[in-house]
Order: C-alpha cells, then structure tokens, then sequence
C-alpha cells in the first residue's frame, strides 16, 4: 500500500471506533451493528462475564437492549491502527466510561468512571467500505452502573 492509502485506512478505522461510542452514547445503540461485517462479533471474554455476540442481527438485538433511563458518555484514547493489507488492519484503543442508570433530564453529579479498559479490533474492508469483524473488550477496572 502506497502511505496515502495506508493512512486513508487509518483514519477509517479510527472514525468506526469513535463512531461505535457515538452510537452508543448519542445515537441509537441498536445502529452499532451496522459497524460491522455481517458475521462480525462482540466479545467480552473472562475474567469479565464472558459475554459474546455474533451476526449484525445478535449485535442490534444486543446493543439495543441497553437500558433506557442509561445516560452514558464514554472517552477514547491512544487509539493505535496497524494496517496489515489494503483489506485487513488491526486496532488498540483505550477507553473509560461513564454512566447511570435511572436517568430522568438534567444534570448529574460528575463521579469516577465505572469502566476503564481497551479494546482490541480487527477490520475488514469490504463491500468498499471499512468495518468491524470483531471487537474484544478487555476491563481491568469496573464496577456496578450507580442509579440517580
């Protein structure tokens, strides 16, 4: 790959990443799904509590069973692409979480994150467009979601 094309992947990888927490966070959680392949797959493996997802179908399902009264921002970082192939790339990117659930309107006292961790991607460009085959989420510091 020529450095032009290299970072044009870069930079693709990166905005699924951002936009996977936007979606989450801003959006419909249910439009993650769309991120990924059509068998792309969500992990979260132990020692956390070993969920996983497969099929954009299980991932809409998934994500869209969030909660509503979840008011949640999340802030990545140190987001790191290496692109393989003109198809394939790999990411590491940090993350910390905010969030509560009983949420009604207004403001909420700022508190500790209840999540802090990383995760790991793989991307496949297809159809012309860059996606997600699979995310993992590793989470070395967490705890239970506070209510208003």
């Amino acid at each position: 790959m020529d450095p032009v094309q290299r970072l044009l992947a870069e930079r693709a990888c990166e905005r699924l990443i951002l936009e996977f927490v936007h979606r989450l966070d801003l959006g419909e959680p249910a439009e993650v799904a769309e991120l990924f392949t059509e068998d792309g797959s969500w992990r979260w493996p132990p020692p956390g509590d070993g969920r996983a997802v497969r099929g954009r179908a299980a991932l809409r399902e998934y994500f869209g069973g969030r909660p509503a009264d979840r008011l949640s921002r999340r802030l990545m970082s140190n987001v790191l692409v290496t692109v393989a192939s003109p198809h394939a790339a790999t990411a590491v990117s940090y993350f910390s979480t905010h969030r509560v659930d009983g949420y009604t309107g207004g403001l909420v006292p700022a508190g500790p994150p209840v999540q802090i961790g990383h995760y790991e991607d793989r991307f496949r460009h297809t159809g012309g467009r860059w996606l997600l085959a699979s995310r993992v989420l590793h989470l070395p510091f967490g705890g239970p979601t506070p209510r208003v």
